[in-house]
């Protein structure tokens, strides 16, 4: 199997670098990248196009601008990310689904005075309204209108320093910024994270070192480059290991993308549980079962979804766990050591700690430190605009246990913990209760605050004939406190998720909020 030690020299090279070792490593003719316009693209093709559409932008953006980037996940975005650095620019990744309200926020947190996008994109994800307020803050620049005045001189220049890359790149050191990725927002108003060169390239390392990879295997990703889960998994891994990857532009085409997964022969497929469900439910029999290595991350995976893959397609899901400061990953299960129930083992040269929190009990909160781990999140009131991390560890704001063998279980979030008659009870424990009397239907807890106990569990379902008394029968049959179950629940057509496929717990405590409102009203 593809595996080799992780080794941090590897890791002391700029975005670019890494790009042009793995196409001297496969070979510049190598068919390493397509989209769903079926166009496949070499390393030479890639190189050559970075330097075409970096020749461009360099007379539009100042060096060392930050630079906004709202593109689909395909060959275009992945182009234009490398030409930002190629010319000496850094890309912050903007989240085109977070609303107006948050991309206003990262954009004025980045700095960003430039945005690139593409009017085919607006027209077809319907943003023409976010394109109006963005262009109040940013000026838009458009891919087409730049694409347009490329000739043949411009590409014959991209030709000839496509072959001397070193030579012509911007210079830049491995722990210069490389990008700034905004945290989901899951919680609260997305944080820019800071990464470094050297912080993604070590999480490949790390990764690569981790799970083995067969040397003909292939990725496919329709998880956004806005998102670092898709960013490092489904592009900067494969095209730094030299394993061909199939993007794809929306996660939530759960028609097409089993067809695409068949069609291709892909190999390694990253999702969220919430949509793996989806795209079992709509593949054919014969459709998924190319797959040999799939990793699910930012959410649990339920136990039936594991028993759909395994007894539909043969495939073994594989959790991991990641944090957009970390790069993103920071462990996984492994192939031939999967341990239900849990998150995998740390990945190679991860430091952690874990520290108690008052009042929960069975778990700690997680501390981590690595090469892959962020400097800082964005903050204009501190020097270099960073809030550097002290010593360089970062809180993950986790409640964890990590058994003898480093296994570790993800209990929940420091704020998903509801103190409920002076007991904490962990909200994520709460969806797991709904889990167990509903199998079938999708679960979200908040909290809201009570006079009499400090706070209120609310459970959002979708679940058409949920009740309060079936959860209360479940709990005295199987030993499960009372308090730990909710007061009220509120049965919605559709739990509601962000970009990324994570419960928007925000917008379910927008509503829970209205709704208490409205019964106190009543």
């Amino acid at each position: 199997m593809g595996i080799r030690p992780f080794d941090i020299a590897r890791t002391r090279v700029t975005l670019f670098q890494a790009l042009l070792r793995a196409r001297d490593e496969r070979g510049g003719k190598y068919k390493i990248l397509e989209d769903h316009e079926r166009k496949p693209l070499t390393y030479d093709d890639i190189v050559v196009r970075v330097f075409a559409l970096g020749g461009k932008l360099d007379s539009l953006i100042r060096r060392s601008e930050t630079v906004g980037l709202m593109l689909p996940t395909g060959a275009g975005c992945v182009v234009t990310f490398f030409a930002l650095h190629a010319i000496g620019r850094t890309p912050a990744m903007l989240n085109f689904t977070a609303g107006v309200m948050n991309l206003r926020s990262a954009i004025e947190q980045a700095n960003v005075k430039k945005i690139l996008t593409s009017h085919k994109f607006i027209k077809l994800a319907k943003l023409e309204g976010l394109e109006a307020e963005l262009s109040k803050h940013a000026k838009l620049i458009y891919l087409e209108d730049v694409g347009k005045s490329i000739d043949l001189g411009d590409k014959v220049i991209a030709l000839f320093k496509s072959k001397m890359p070193k030579a012509f790149a911007a210079k830049g050191s491995p722990d210069d910024t490389a990008v700034i990725l905004f945290t989901s927002g899951s919680y609260g108003t997305p944080k820019g994270a800071v990464l470094s060169h050297a912080n993604l390239v070590s999480n490949v390392e790390q990764g690569y070192a981790h799970v083995p990879f067969e040397p003909d295997w292939s990725f496919f990703s329709p998880l956004p480059m806005f998102h670092c889960f898709g960013l490092l998994g489904g592009v900067l891994l494969p095209l730094f290991t030299g394993h061909k990857t199939f993007l794809f532009p929306s996660p939530l085409a759960v028609k097409e993308i089993p067809k695409l997964i068949h069609d291709t022969g892909a190999n390694v497929f990253f999702a969220t549980d919430t949509f793996a469900q989806q795209y079992a439910r709509n593949a054919d029999d014969d459709d998924m079962k190319c797959i040999r290595l799939m990793v699910l991350g930012a959410e649990r995976v339920k136990p039936e979804t594991r028993e759909l893959y395994m007894k539909r397609f043969g495939v073994e899901l594989l959790e991991g766990y990641g944090a957009t400061e970390a790069s993103p990953l920071i462990s996984v299960n492994q192939p031939l050591a999967n341990r239900y129930g849990t998150v995998g083992q740390f990945v190679p040269g991860i430091e952690w700690r874990l520290e108690a929190v008052p009042g929960i009990e069975g778990g700690k909160r997680l501390y981590v430190r690595g090469p892959n781990v962020m400097r800082g999140y964005l903050d204009p009131t501190k020097p270099f605009g960073i809030d550097l991390l002290p010593q360089g560890w970062h809180d993950t704001g986790d409640v964890v246990d990590v058994d003898e063998d480093g296994y570790i279980r993800i209990l929940g979030r420091v704020k998903r913990f509801a103190k409920v008659g002076g007991e904490m009870v962990s909200l994520n424990a709460v969806e797991g209760y709904a889990l167990q009397v509903w199998p079938h239907n999708t679960h979200a807890a908040v909290a809201l605050p009570d006079s009499r106990k400090g706070e209120r569990i609310i459970l959002f379902t979708d679940m058409a004939n949920a009740k309060t008394e079936d959860m209360l029968a479940w709990a005295k049959n199987n030993g499960a406190s009372e308090l730990a179950l909710p007061k009220r629940i509120v049965v919605i057509d559709d739990i509601p998720v962000l970009g990324t496929g994570k419960t928007d717990y925000v917008a379910l405590q927008r509503m829970a909020a209205e709704q208490f409102a409205e019964a106190r009203a009543a």
